[in-house]
């Protein structure tokens, strides 16, 4: 090859060159930073876009979309010296370009340190039990911490979130202790206010059962009397009509012969019983003249009821 065809080679590629370094075109949400001559130019939004080549370069390139960055864990020691590991997850983003890449060298680095420092700062007021009860207040102090320190920097910090907060081991088991009896404490105080309210029920239904005994016992005696000075009422007005006809059949023609008859037999009938029995008896002087006895017996009658009749009933006299 001739020393023009080198020429017209290296010709075409630096025409090449030049051609592909003069056109660009930005993605959406990012931002291209223009220097001209080493000086910043100009930035260049989501498009296309002509340089002129050899004179204007893109230095640096920003993505405007929010962006999660990963904080390493640490090492903090809290209020009560009990060293803890500590990591999380930042939220950021690009507000101004320009300032992000001139403001720092690397905004990235920057905001997880001073994330980390701020940590320390936070934990190492507080005692280990507080860390777990108030992370928000932990998330809150570090993105107001970060946020404030990156704005020269054109960086807008979003959220801060703590991921893990990991204790010693022999921490670790203290803590699982205590929870387990706090557990075990937690679960008797539940149990004997379970059997002190079952024993309340059962007593409240004990006393309920009693009172509906007690009252259904004082209808039954309420019932009972009443139902018994019925009976007793109903005995005595049919005895007494008894009475009342035995007296009027007493009045009539024979009825007093009828009744020394009657009293007679059963005198008879009731003397036969006690012969029956070993029992001592009272042997009537004249036995051996029955007629007699029923003699006595009549006399006797007539001797209480002059008039030979029978008094009636008061029982069922009219007023």
């Amino acid at each position: 090859m001739t020393p023009s065809t080198y020429i017209l080679i290296i010709l075409a590629v630096f025409i090449l060159i030049a051609f592909f370094s003069t056109f660009k075109i930005v993605p959406q949400r990012s931002v291209f930073i223009v220097e001209r001559l080493g000086k910043y130019s100009r930035s260049l939004e989501a498009g296309f876009h002509i340089l002129i080549p050899f004179i204007d370069k893109i230095a640096y390139k920003q993505n405007l979309k929010e962006q999660a960055i990963d904080v390493a864990s640490q090492i903090c020691i809290t209020k009560d010296n009990i060293a803890v590991e500590v990591d999380g997850i930042l939220y950021l983003q690009v507000m101004d370009p320009q300032k992000a890449s001139y403001g720092i060298d690397n905004y990235r680095f920057a905001v997880i340190q001073i994330s980390q420092t701020t940590m320390r700062s936070v934990i190492g007021k507080m005692e280990l039990d507080k860390t777990f009860e108030e992370r928000e207040t932990v998330n809150a102090t570090i993105v107001d911490a970060v946020d404030k320190a990156s704005e020269p920097w054109g960086i807008k910090v979003s959220r801060y979130e703590v991921k893990n907060i990991s204790p010693p081991q022999s921490i670790r088991d203290a803590m699982e202790k205590q929870m387990r009896a706090e557990r075990e404490k937690r679960a008797l105080i539940a149990e004997s206010e379970g059997d002190k309210q079952a024993k309340i029920n059962r007593a409240e239904g004990d006393k309920q059962e009693m009172i509906a005994r007690s009252e259904g016992e004082k209808m039954r005696k309420i019932n009972e009397a009443s139902g018994t000075a019925s009976e007793i009422e109903m005995v005595a007005i049919a005895t007494a009509k008894g009475i009342l006809e035995i007296a009027k059949s007493i009045n009539q023609e024979g009825g007093m012969n009828a009744v020394n008859l009657r009293i007679a037999e059963q005198y008879l009938t009731e003397f036969g019983k006690l012969a029956k029995v070993n029992n001592t008896m009272i042997v009537p002087a004249d036995l051996s003249n029955i007629a007699g006895v029923i003699s006595s017996v009549t006399s006797v009658l007539s001797t209480t009821n002059p008039s030979g009749t029978v008094p009636a009933n008061p029982l069922l006299r009219k007023p």
